[in-house]
């Protein structure tokens, strides 16, 4: 038995090192362009703009099939910073994919919440906590104000209230 444990070991340490080594050898998915473009975006991976996080986003707009101007979190101010980097005009944020803020945060009126669950399965930074057929509730440090939640609950019983500092 002592030898299995061993070989396991060994085994386990090997492929590590292998990870490892392949990690600091290949180049990096986001270097150059894509990596300038996501350091500007605020990474709370909401998907707003259409695409899993703001790393597939940022390579998009790098690769040129997307428009830097889909970021609601961002706004504004993220779309200029984009826009300087890579030269070009910057154009009004696209508002049809939402207007959320970082200065706003979840709330829930806990009274009305039916513990349905879908608002925690979309939230992208797991800032909802609760269990089926319960109360829920967010954990407003960790909200980014993404607005997932709001179509999400059946009930209606989430707003978005200005972030207390």
């Amino acid at each position: 038995m002592l030898s299995g444990i061993l070989i396991f070991a060994g085994l386990a340490v090997a492929l590590a090192t292998v990870l490892v080594l392949t990690a600091r050898l290949l180049p990096g998915e986001d270097d150059g362009v894509a990596g300038q473009i996501e350091a500007l975006l605020p990474k709370i991976q909401c998907a707003q703009c259409g695409y899993p996080g703001c790393s597939p986003y940022a390579r998009a707009i790098a690769a040129g099939t997307t428009e830097i101007n889909r970021c609601p979190p961002g706004g504004q101010d993220t779309v200029q910073r984009i826009a300087v980097l890579l030269g070009r005009d910057a154009p009004p944020l696209d508002e049809s994919l939402g207007n959320a803020t970082m200065t706003q945060v979840a709330r829930i009126r806990e009274a009305d919440c039916i513990g349905c669950n879908r608002c925690a399965r979309v939230c992208p930074v797991d800032a909802i906590v609760g269990v089926q057929q319960a109360m829920h509730t967010v954990i407003g440090v960790y909200c980014t104000g993404c607005e997932l939640c709001l179509p999400a609950c059946p009930v209606d019983c989430i707003e978005l209230v200005e972030r207390r500092a």
